[in-house]
């Protein structure tokens, strides 16, 4: 096997961002549940954040279904595959996407204004994960092939554009 084979693994750095993500969305939750932060309670009729919570932890379920089970990410990443076709058309890390979808949605639940910096730190600590490994990774394994794909599909957020 060449080294460029070798140099990414099979999860990427998946694990390393979902503990990540967890972690910050459980302490979020339990600082903002126990009054230690300062009170930024949003206004509004409770039902549309609740809604708005639900929409953003159902995205993030199908982003990981469809990526997991649909697309058959372990399989065609043992395989060393580049996958760019079903949700990976539409969001280049749907794993990723997913989890910051699911803690943005519980982010919202929590009502409070101070709490709505956590995905936007998620985001970028992902942004950055991603450029220094992962796409360097793909890269060099994938070249020009990737280079296109990466120029076509957003690193996170799902975008459906006309080819």
């Amino acid at each position: 096997m060449k080294d460029k084979e070798k140099s990414m693994p099979v999860f990427g750095v998946g694990p390393l961002f979902v503990v990540t993500t967890v972690l910050a969305t459980v302490v979020a939750v339990v600082l903002n549940r126990s009054g230690a932060l300062v009170n930024t309670r949003l206004g509004g009729a409770k039902w549309i954040y609740i809604a708005v919570e639900i929409i953003f932890i159902a995205l993030g379920a199908y982003l990981w279904l469809a990526s997991v089970i649909g697309s058959k990410i372990n399989i065609n990443a043992k395989e060393g595959k580049l996958i760019t076709t079903g949700v990976y058309g539409i969001v280049r890390n749907p794993v990723y996407s997913a989890f910051l979808a699911i803690s943005t949605g519980i982010i919202i639940g929590e009502r409070s204004a101070a709490l709505l910096v956590v995905p936007v730190v998620l985001w970028g600590f992902l942004t950055v994960l991603m450029k220094k490994t992962e796409e360097k990774w793909l890269y060099e394994r994938f070249g020009e092939e990737y280079l296109a794909y990466k120029n076509r599909v957003n690193r996170v957020i799902p975008c459906f554009r006309k080819k």
